[in-house]
């Protein structure tokens, strides 16, 4: 057996923490912001950082992203997170889903709610209203599938956070919109879904809650 080939990694077999899956997701986010992947290569990445288990599977993942002679290695310890808006990252991130439905009625959410990595939400002759404001994401990127079929779905997010609309519009609107200045340390919200006969729209905090916002100085800053 002494012609087996060796382990170029003793530690590939080991179990993989949320926070080496954390460091990845960092290293994916900056490659698709400086156009070293697409949004399909990004989203493709994200998914199989998400499922990976071990050390091993995550390494490949990164593997042409390493700055030479700076390969991906698994951190002790998290970095402190300098993000304008709370996130706290789940135990399970494959866990990390959340479905809402609103059939010939309506729901929200608001206040200091839990804005899973994927969330759906659908709406048939009924509405949803999504408001982010206080909310603590469970991700630097989470994806909303909005689906309004004879309805309405409204986001608003902070706006700080940077938001990605790849909806689908057919007799209807599919505009979520981010604010203009965006912090590149606050999450990303990926805006997917379908709006027939329907609409999906999108603001930022300071809009939606102006009264608020000019008592708290104009800066939009969670209290």
């Amino acid at each position: 057996m002494d012609n087996l080939p060796e382990r170029q990694n003793p530690q590939a077999h080991l179990r993989a923490s949320d926070t080496d899956r954390d460091q990845v997701v960092e290293v994916l986010r900056d490659a698709l912001m400086t156009g070293r992947l697409t949004q399909d290569e990004h989203s493709e990445r994200l998914e199989q950082t998400l499922q990976a288990r071990t050390l091993g599977e995550l390494e490949p993942i990164t593997q042409d992203l390493a700055v030479p002679g700076q390969p991906f290695q698994p951190v002790a310890a998290a970095a402190p997170s300098n993000s304008p808006v709370p996130i706290e990252e789940p135990a399970n991130p494959a866990d990390s889903f959340d479905t809402m439905i609103g059939i010939f009625g309506g729901g929200e959410r608001q206040g200091r709610w839990r804005v899973k990595r994927r969330t759906n939400a659908f709406c048939l002759f009924g509405g949803y209203d999504l408001d982010m404001t206080d909310a603590v994401f469970e991700g630097r990127e989470v994806t909303i599938w909005a689906f309004a079929i004879f309805g309405g779905i409204d986001i608003t997010v902070p706006d700080s956070v940077t938001v990605r609309n790849e909806g689908v519009g057919i007799f209807g609107g599919f505009a979520a919109r981010g604010g203009e200045s965006p912090d590149p340390n606050a999450p990303v919200v990926i805006v997917k879904g379908l709006a027939l006969f329907g609409g999906v729209g999108g603001q930022v905090s300071s809009k939606r809650h102006k009264k608020r916002f000019r008592h708290q100085g104009g800066h939009g800053q969670l209290h």
